[in-house]
């Protein structure tokens, strides 16, 4: 795909299968999954050959997460096969981390240094802004390939060609959902190099907004905010303290949209921590999000549905920016910066350079050639160009939307992007 290549998906309603996407659902319909915690713990400890798992408030969690997955009748058995594969996934890294923690308890007493935490709305510049700064060689961050196996097994040895097998599953992985879907890296991108949200880390503990985006969940995002999050936020910090010790540097930066309506408990964790805030019209985001999911569900859902993502997104958009308009003034001014998404694209070495003095972290000729490397490299649309048709895709013209954030616009000095 090219700059010039225009992604109309115009199917959102009956979708029309390719060839490929038909063979995957079938294969998954003929081998349903069961789900419970205790077969994802059980698989978990005979993946890795390890069997304590740290802290066991995280299996309250894990027990919401299954039965809200199994009661979501509404999924294909592909969705049902990846979060299990996930759910396990997840469970393996923790019993890895818990392990190495064991062995190495001097992990603890590694210092996260100043880091720079992007917070925003999904689809609002955020992953664009975290690829873009770790691109800065002197920052760490967590490139996909590692995000989804963080702590390596003692096979994960990099070859004569230096190639780090996790690596490598990752590439192949992203093939894989290429292949059956191919308009989403022009969505977004899971390539192996890709830089992760430190998302994929909270949900070692089994929490965070992840699972709203995978299933129809309400059971766990009714959990999720009744329950204070400080000690995901703390495992997030262990595990960062962990991948800080296997490979340096100790001067993050990471991205997650739902630290907007985690604010102050974001600070109170990484007290010494640059706030990035990206700000963007929650139409624009929410049409973005919204197209995207429905994409990807002519094989993750058995019928599509568009009003029940449109109403889930905007409602949960909604929570996300009242708590950060709630929140945002509890911040120390000088350790937060608001990033409008129109500025940014249209001068982004100016909010670079704002960021950097926040940060305190000189923007010297060398970070900026990478920087600007970077931008090159990645142009917007690099994978084609998605058309959004919010009336004819959703039922509702950008003002029916617009109506539900009038408090935010309020607040911050939001440009209007979808009229």
């Amino acid at each position: 795909m090219s700059n010039s290549q225009i992604i109309d998906v115009t199917d959102l309603h009956n979708p029309v299968l390719t060839p490929i996407q038909q063979q995957v659902l079938a294969a998954m319909e003929a081998n349903p999954v069961e789900i419970t915690a205790e077969g994802i713990l059980t698989a978990a400890m005979a993946q890795t050959g390890l069997s304590d798992f740290g802290a066991d408030d995280f299996r309250e969690r894990l027990d919401v997460w299954v039965d809200a997955l199994n009661e979501d009748s509404g999924a294909t058995n592909v969705t049902r096969f990846n979060m299990l594969e996930m759910y396990t996934r997840y469970a393996a890294t923790r019993l890895r981390l818990e392990d190495l923690i064991k062995r190495h308890p001097e992990i603890l007493d590694v210092k996260i240094d100043r880091p720079i935490l992007v917070a925003g709305l999904p689809r609002s510049g955020t992953t664009h802004l975290l690829n873009l700064i770790s691109a800065d060689t002197r920052l760490r961050s967590l490139p996909w390939w590692e995000a989804i196996a963080p702590i390596p097994t003692e096979d994960d040895v990099p070859g004569p060609d230096g190639v780090d097998p996790r690596w490598t599953r990752a590439a192949e992985g992203w093939a894989q959902q290429d292949a059956v879907l191919p308009y989403m890296k022009a969505m977004h991108e899971f390539s192996p190099d890709h830089i992760s949200e430190d998302i994929e880390l909270q949900a070692i503990d089994f929490s965070s907004y992840l699972i709203e985006w995978l299933a129809q969940v309400p059971r766990w995002r009714d959990y999720y905010f009744a329950h204070d999050q400080t000690g995901t936020y703390a495992y997030l910090k262990k595990a960062m303290q962990a991948l800080t010790w296997l490979k340096g540097p100790n001067r993050w930066v990471m991205k997650c949209p739902q630290h907007m309506e985690q604010l102050p408990l974001l600070l109170k964790t990484f007290p010494d921590a640059t706030i990035v805030i990206t700000h963007r019209d929650p139409v624009a985001s929410i049409q973005s999000a919204i197209t995207m999911s429905c994409y990807a569900n002519r094989i993750l859902r058995k019928s599509p549905d568009t009003d029940l993502y449109r109403d889930y997104w905007v409602d949960r958009y909604k929570r996300l920016l009242e708590r950060c308009v709630r929140d945002r003034d509890s911040l120390p001014e000088a350790q937060v910066i608001d990033v409008y998404f129109d500025e940014m694209m249209a001068d982004t070495d100016s909010v670079l350079k704002e960021i950097y003095r926040k940060a305190d972290l000189p923007l010297t000729d060398a970070a900026l050639a990478e920087l600007h490397a970077y931008l090159d490299a990645h142009p917007r649309g690099k994978h084609g160009k998605v058309v959004y048709n919010l009336k004819r895709d959703f039922g509702v013209e950008a003002a029916d939307i617009r109506r539900h954030f009038q408090f935010y616009f309020d607040k911050f000095p939001v440009k209007v992007e979808v009229k």
